[in-house]
């Protein structure tokens, strides 16, 4: 029961983040919302979630703990937070969402990959093979006339990917000691993130603009694919082996390929599908020859 239970929990986790990639397109893509509204309300109403969650959690809690005045998390994971989701509504002005999905996904892994090698890890051959393969089908997936994405939206997703990247870096590093509540921090990093997706809402509102479908779509990335979705994810990852947890994610970018297809009618294409499985074929030799 409790095999089943982590599988139906691990599984809503990647349809979480892959939803992610669906709501932000569909919501830009039909003009329902600009991309820096749907920013501010995806991570304000993130933040009231993870709060909500958070306050939950205390009150189930057996010994509950003294209440305190600091808010967890920090302001450069905040940052990076921030920088990831508007770069993430920028870029799906652009492009489909499998294309976001696969430069997000292999910018993620590239920099969590690039930091390893700079603090001492080495690769065996095979995972330096697997490591330019995705590199090269991330190459691939910018070339002109195989997704059209263009410079501008290519740049702001590989942007949002090194964020992210960057995020769960820290993230990682905070947690070693086993003494973080990994949802309260990630609430509070995203209630430091809603001040500045308020001051990029002001810069960007004479193009502003807000229907209510646009906000629902936002407020459903935020509150669900974003919020849930990250607590559901802690909430099962301390029962997964860590090769396990990198592997699984491996599922997000074809679920979000395969949503945009069948929900949204985007193109299939051969060119696409081959730098997918550069992409995600390179991570999975690096993640699955680690010692």
């Amino acid at each position: 029961m409790g095999s089943l239970l982590n599988f139906s929990l691990v599984a809503l986790a990647m349809l979480a983040f892959a939803g992610n990639s669906l709501l932000c397109r569909v919501a830009l893509k039909g003009g329902a919302i600009d991309a820096a509204s749907f920013t501010s309300v995806r991570l304000l109403s993130g933040a009231i979630t993870l709060g909500a969650l958070v306050w939950l959690q205390h009150k189930q809690d057996a010994k509950p703990q003294r209440p305190t005045t600091t808010l967890p998390g920090d302001g450069w994971s905040a940052l990076a937070l921030f920088v990831y989701a508007a770069g993430f509504s920028f870029a799906y002005l652009t492009m489909t969402a499998a294309t976001g999905a696969l430069l997000l996904f292999g910018a993620v892994q590239a920099t969590m990959i690039a930091w390893g090698l700079y603090q001492g890890e080495r690769m065996r051959k095979l995972q330096l093979g697997g490591f330019a393969l995705a590199v090269a089908g991330l190459t691939a997936l910018m070339l002109p006339g195989l997704a059209t994405p263009g410079f501008g939206g290519s740049a702001a997703m590989l942007g949002a990917g090194v964020a992210w990247g960057a995020y769960s870096l820290r993230g990682r590093r905070k947690q070693t000691d086993g003494s973080a509540n990994p949802t309260a921090v990630t609430a509070g990093n995203f209630v430091r993130t809603v001040p500045m997706a308020l001051v990029l809402s002001a810069v960007a509102l004479p193009q502003s603009y807000l229907s209510s479908s646009g906000v629902l779509y936002a407020v459903a990335s935020g509150a669900l694919t974003s919020g849930v979705g990250y607590a559901v994810w802690y909430r099962v990852l301390p029962t997964l082996q860590a090769t396990h947890a990198a592997t699984v994610q491996l599922s997000v970018p074809v679920i979000a390929a395969l949503g945009g297809i069948v929900l949204l009618g985007e193109a299939a294409t051969w060119p696409m599908a081959l730098s997918a499985c550069a992409i995600m074929g390179g991570i999975g030799l690096v993640i699955w020859n680690k010692r």
